[in-house]
């Protein structure tokens, strides 16, 4: 259930109080496996047709005539189902499953494997999914992501991924030249691929014979490219067809498009002539049309009436006219004697329609059983599937010769909750759980529709001196507000260069500055007095905002040594030789919470450190544009200033709470002179770096009479001792992302989206690896990722740092921006027991001996991550191209990985 059914009293604000509403966002958020939150399917799925290579999901039999209920599906209790050629993907819950056929990769599970079951697309396990577009015909597949971002995965032939090559791709990759475009909808032909932004604007790409892509030319284009006849209408749909393809898009007034292949009249004009650019279909500009599909050398629309119109080639009967007459112009189907038609799909030749009565409707090519109705004779006309009355099927989905069909009208009872809130969230414990589930929903569906809205709102400062989000930020789920943060990131990414500016940068000199505490010579200053007044605009690329040159060494960067510069600058910050950061005073007494965390040093005031607080600002945006996070554990009340929100008494307590405990004491002394007399206190404070600070060039010894401004004084100037810093910092951020959407965000959402999370999450390490001279289900990678598990959260990341140069994963798996894991094991090591693993870091690529047993494995990844830090300084690994590691589009230039 959601919403809107039976008690209502989750939408009761007087029964929820805002308190309650972050508590409750705090808790799903730990534990966010445990809710569901999504529309779900009752469960009432069925599949039939052709099922060689089990895309039909378990169900037994290569031809399977009848819709049959699948367990293994249903039970994914599924949002949407879409189906190519022999494949079938389901969304459950925002995560893509997929069975059937594999070869090209085109299931997206890492491997070219055929599977019959449904099986978890890992790699974007982590990404909320809303939509699948994937051609009846179709070797490859498209996935739409909650924040308008688009991945492409199977056969690359023709450009069709998007992705500047003609390579496959096993697994889902994100297609960099759509970022920022907000993408509301895509869709998959045979051989190329399209796709609409939030502004109506249609991109297309892939093969472009026949004019299908709308250029004006025949051009393949390897990457999404706008439609430029289409620029001044809001394009609302899109369909790609086949091999010998069409493609048909929707503008705004339901006005119908065509172009390309022209064959047997599937363009809809009456001739068949082909045209490379688009045209309306004129006769349909009467019918409020609402839904486009393009199948195998035909076409459909779906008026808003529920009439349906099909054209083109006839054979097979797949017309529905009765005839195998081709047609050349849209003509109804009249053989659903006057039924309103609510969805239509088609396979490559044949197609199945649902009422609003939820009647099932099959005609066209029946030799696998396609049509559902127990028989392999081809069906000429729209044909009742009768075993399907009374399931209230109000969804359906196509393949090449397979079909299915199933319900979202009722909820499954099976909503997923926890059985308990733990004791940490003590507001919540005397509200029902389905109450709490229900109010989740609410403020994730507010958060939908404010976040989307966000331009209606001023971010600026009010009259009353707060901005409109000030109120919100805690109750709004975080997912949705950084989805509208990164829409914005994303319009305003420079795309057309490989990296920013070239650095050179001296390591001799930064390890002399580890010893003389000179912190002129740190990799950190030399970057900032390079970086510091170069225009905002080298810092607004997608990945690497400069490009390093380590002086005296032999490393060429690609990645790697762009990633080293940043975690030799996080380690200088935290290890005392930059004037930055102070340690809490909890963690100089060893007391209180926030121990091992950070602050700015308020007296790090001198033009040099304030353009270094600056440039630690650039450097935290650059992590949030990039999605490369920092490791630095900096407190969390320096976060709460940087998103704009005061610090309180609590807050100090967070980082001093020797302090607090002071202040209480003046504030709580009786009203005694002689307590005051005894104390014998100055009219000073000790400031977060220990210093004593005086706060009165009145008063110069605490008495009776100003104990109260003491106190008053004293938690003023503490709360406000960072301004200055924070101010820097905050004008670094300004140069690389929008700093008024911070407004939107808590101090720890901010911390999470620039540091990410220190544990290194194996199980998303795992999605994107990727296996060279040997098979996953070896015994020596079993080894491996055993010996990971048992590594402790710091070994993990000295892990990550040998094999890729940075010590944190990227948040989630659009960030890795197509980059696997490469773990490489060579029979030329001989014998393998003498050799050390050797990394290429800027290929996140670690090849490794075919080690005797686990024991030798562990020592040696052992002895690797803590001896081998950083990349080599001489020439002995130096690699090249011919070995076929570097990655599409990188530089031409190498550099050497960490080895031995």
């Amino acid at each position: 259930c959601g919403p809107g059914a039976g008690d209502q009293s989750y939408a009761d604000n007087s029964r929820f109080t805002q308190e309650m509403d972050i508590q409750l966002l705090a808790c799903q958020s730990a534990c966010p496996h445990q809710w569901s939150l999504t529309p779900s399917g009752s469960g009432a799925l069925y599949l039939w047709g052709h099922n060689h290579r089990g895309q039909l999901g378990g169900i037994e039999g290569q031809k399977v005539t009848k819709p049959t209920f699948c367990e293994s599906i249903a039970a994914l209790q599924p949002t949407e189902v879409a189906a190519g050629e022999q494949t079938i993907f389901i969304i459950s819950d925002g995560k893509v499953y997929s069975a059937g056929n594999g070869t090209y990769g085109r299931l997206g599970i890492g491997s070219t494997d055929s599977v019959t079951m449904p099986t978890l697309l890992k790699s974007i396990q982590h990404i909320t999914i809303t939509k699948i577009a994937v051609h009846s015909t179709g070797k490859h597949c498209l996935a739409l992501s909650q924040d308008g971002e688009v991945f492409s995965w199977g056969e690359g032939d023709d450009g069709k991924l998007g992705h500047g090559s003609r390579n496959n791709q096993d697994r889902p990759r994100v297609i960099e030249a759509l970022r920022g475009k907000q993408i509301i909808e895509v869709s998959a032909g045979g051989a190329h691929s399209a796709a609409i932004t939030a502004l109506g604007g249609l991109y297309t790409w892939g093969k472009g014979r026949y004019g299908r892509l709308g250029h004006g030319d025949y051009d393949d284009q390897l990457k999404p490219k706008m439609v430029e006849a289409l620029k001044s209408y809001k394009v609302t749909q899109v369909a790609c067809g086949s091999g010998d393809a069409q493609t048909l898009c929707i503008t705004e007034g339901d006005v119908v498009w065509s172009w390309g292949d022209g064959d047997y009249g599937k363009l809809g004009r009456g001739g068949s002539d082909g045209c490379k650019v688009p045209k309306k279909i004129d006769p349909l500009l009467k019918c409020q049309i609402v839904k486009i599909v393009c199948g195998s050398q035909f076409s459909m629309a779906l008026g808003r009436n529920g009439d349906l119109y099909t054209w083109g080639k006839g054979d097979y009967h797949r017309l529905g006219h009765s005839s195998e007459d081709h047609v050349r112009w849209p003509q109804r189907v009249v053989g659903l004697n006057g039924q309103k038609v609510l969805e239509i799909s088609c396979g490559s030749l044949f197609c199945v329609c649902v009422t609003d009565d939820h009647q099932v409707y099959a005609w066209g090519d029946n030799d696998e059983g396609q049509c559902g109705n127990g028989k392999t004779n081809a069906v000429p006309t729209p044909q009742l599937i009768d075993s399907l009355q009374g399931k209230r099927i109000n969804r359906i989905a196509c393949g090449s010769a397979h079909a299915i069909a199933w319900s979202t009208l009722e909820q499954s009872a099976s909503t997923k909750q926890p059985d308990t809130i733990p004791p940490e969230y003590p507001l919540l414990q005397e509200t029902p759980i389905e109450n709490l589930r229900k109010r989740l929903i609410l403020l994730h569906s507010f958060s939908e529709i404010f976040s989307s809205s966000l331009r209606m709102f001023s971010l600026e400062v009010t009259s009353q001196g707060h901005k409109v989000t000030h109120s919100l930020r805690h109750t709004l789920a975080f997912s949705y507000k950084e989805t509208a943060f990164k829409k914005v990131v994303q319009a305003t990414m420079i795309r057309d260069r490989q990296h920013g500016p070239i650095l050179e940068l001296n390591r001799m000199f930064s390890s002399q500055a580890r010893g003389s505490k000179d912190w002129s010579r740190t990799i950190f200053a030399q970057a900032c007095s390079m970086l510091i007044n170069v225009s905002s605009e080298s810092f607004l690329l997608p990945h690497r905002a400069w490009k390093v040159r380590f002086v005296g060494e032999s490393v060429d960067d690609v990645g790697g040594g762009y990633s080293e510069s940043i975690a030799e600058m996080c380690e200088e910050l935290q290890s005392g030789v930059l004037p930055l950061f102070i340690l809490t005073p909890n963690g100089r007494v060893d007391n209180g919470v926030n121990r091992d965390c950070y602050l700015f040093n308020p007296a790090a005031i001198s033009p040099e450190e304030t353009n270094m607080f600056r440039f630690l600002g650039i450097l935290m945006g650059i992590s949030v544009r990039t999605g490369s996070p920092l490791a630095l554990d900096i407190a969390p009340p320096m976060w709460k200033l940087l998103v704009g929100l005061p610090l309180s008494v609590d807050d100090l307590n967070e980082i001093d709470k020797d302090y607090m405990n002071g202040i209480n004491f003046f504030r709580d002394l009786p009203n005694k002179e002689e307590e005051f007399g005894a104390i014998d206190m100055p009219f000073t404070t000790p400031g977060a770096a220990g210093q004593e600070v005086p706060l009165s060039s009145t008063y110069h010894r605490i008495n009776l009479s100003n104990r109260d401004q003491y106190v008053q004084s004293a938690l003023e100037y503490r709360l406000h001792e960072f301004d200055f810093q924070v101010q820097a910092v905050v004008e670094g951020l300004a140069k690389v992302i929008p700093v008024p959407l911070l407004s939107l965000f808590t101090g720890e959402e901010l911390r999470t989206m620039v540091c990410g999370h220190p544990d290194i999450p194996l199980d998303m390490l795992k999605s994107v690896a990727v296996y060279k001279g040997v098979e996953y289900s070896s015994a020596l990678v079993q080894w491996f990722w055993e010996i990971l598990e048992t590594f402790s959260p710091s070994e993990r990341s000295l892990f990550l740092r040998f094999v890729w140069g940075r010590t944190r994963l990227p948040r989630n798996i659009a960030d890795f921006r197509g980059r696997d894991f490469v773990l490489q094991v060579l029979d030329k090591y001989q014998p393998p027991d003498h050799y050390m693993p050797e990394s290429y870091t800027c290929f996140f690529l670690l090849k490794m001996p075919r080690y005797s047993s686990k024991e030798i494995l562990t020592q040696k990844l052992r002895y690797a991550i803590n001896f081998c830090k950083s990349i080599d300084t001489d020439d002995y690994a130096r690699i090249t191209r011919d070995e076929g590691i570097g990655g599409e589009g990188e530089d031409s230039d190498l550099e050497l990985g960490s080895s031995q």
